[in-house]
């Protein structure tokens, strides 16, 4: 398994091709995801590369880390492990109205 990098301070016009291409030029590019938010769709200006090996990925993260990349320098760093969540409660909103019933 290849590392995963962490792809910070994006310009919200970029693709994920366009960011696997970026990455491709140092190293060989398994996956490349541009976090969106859920309901707009737009980019939230950052996301995840993962090289083929741990030494692409270093390559990569020399290479192109405070580099500009379509008109913004980004941030290029080793990815943390996702922290676990608490499970969600559901519902929410307003309780229900007694008037009714």
């Amino acid at each position: 398994m290849g590392a995963k990098l962490y792809v910070g301070n994006l310009s919200y016009s970029v693709t994920e091709e366009r960011l696997q291409q970026h990455f491709a030029q140092h190293g060989s590019v398994v996956s490349a995801r541009i976090i969106t938010d859920k309901f707009s769709g737009r980019s939230k200006g950052f996301g995840f590369v993962e090289m083929g090996s741990d030494e692409e990925a270093e390559r990569a993260i020399s290479a192109l880390n405070g580099t500009d990349f379509e008109g913004r320098n980004i941030v290029v760093s080793e990815a943390r492990p996702q922290a676990p969540r608490a499970p969600r409660e559901g519902g929410g909103g307003r309780p229900p109205r007694r008037d009714r019933y």
